[in-house]
């Protein structure tokens, strides 16, 4: 399987974090499973395939669809070859790209057709390569951010807060608001609140902790959070990625981050 990941130019770089490809050619047909950890931020895919993989509940997705925040971890089941390719949005995004209040989106997704008049899978299929898709994909966004620019500095500032790991009470300190204030500006701007928020942030971290191998304990990576203990981390940790941290580290095999198949 091969992952690639293109930058985006400048002028998106507060809407857009990363525009990615997965690639699978195989002979293999069995069905594979495959987890989608919650990570904080909304998204683009399209499948070039649409045959290939269906959804949480078992329903085929959409050729091109986005998606909003997850407050749990799901599954995808996928067979044979595939190339799909999406775009990792800022947390933002779907209110400042699309126009949408992003709790209309929060553990769904919508076909693009539902969202902006566009031919944007055609032009994706006509496209010679993974560098042409993504000049595509950049080209429509952009021309949606122009429509819905909506820039907000005290959310903004939240948002980076509770990614390097702030209190939420020191972040309330610091923009003179209240939890409901912010809590409405999450819930419109993002989807999901500003304390599940900060869950899914902590969790990402403790996912990249294991990854390197730095703490040689559980117990250790939930004191370094600020868990409770290292039950209420595991709890987290299952809520978010549907496995213990331990069978993360034994089963998983993740080409892509964050979109692990499992070993039996």
């Amino acid at each position: 399987m091969n992952y690639q990941i293109i930058a985006p130019p400048p002028s998106l770089k507060n809407h857009v974090r990363y525009f990615w490809t997965l690639e699978n050619q195989t002979d293999d047909v069995s069905q594979k499973t495959f987890t989608v950890m919650c990570n904080g931020f909304p998204g683009l895919i399209f499948q070039e395939n649409r045959e290939v993989f269906t959804g949480f509940g078992g329903e085929r997705l959409p050729q091109l669809f986005v998606f909003g925040q997850a407050r749990k971890y799901g599954q995808l089941h996928g067979s044979g070859s595939f190339r799909t390719i999406g775009v990792n949005f800022q947390p933002t995004a779907l209110k400042s790209v699309f126009g949408l209040n992003a709790n209309e989106l929060t553990d769904q997704n919508t076909c693009i057709s539902h969202l902006a008049k566009t031919s944007l899978s055609e032009q994706l299929l006509n496209c010679s390569s993974a560098q042409q898709q993504a000049a595509c994909l950049f080209t429509f966004l952009l021309e949606q951010a122009h429509r819905h620019e909506d820039e907000n500095k005290k959310l903004g500032y939240a948002v980076v807060a509770l990614q390097q790991g702030k209190r939420l009470s020191r972040v309330l300190h610091d923009l003179n608001l209240s939890e409901r204030s912010l809590e409405r500006l999450f819930l419109t701007h993002i989807g999901i609140t500003p304390i599940l928020y900060a869950r899914i942030c902590r969790f990402q971290t403790s996912v990249a902790l294991l990854r390197q191998g730095k703490l040689r304990s559980l117990t250790e990576i939930a004191h370094s959070l600020d868990y409770f203990d290292q039950s209420h981390f595991i709890r987290d940790f299952k809520l978010f990625s549907g496995v213990s941290p331990g069978i993360y580290l034994r089963k998983s095999i993740e080409r892509m981050p964050g979109f692990p198949e499992w070993q039996s």
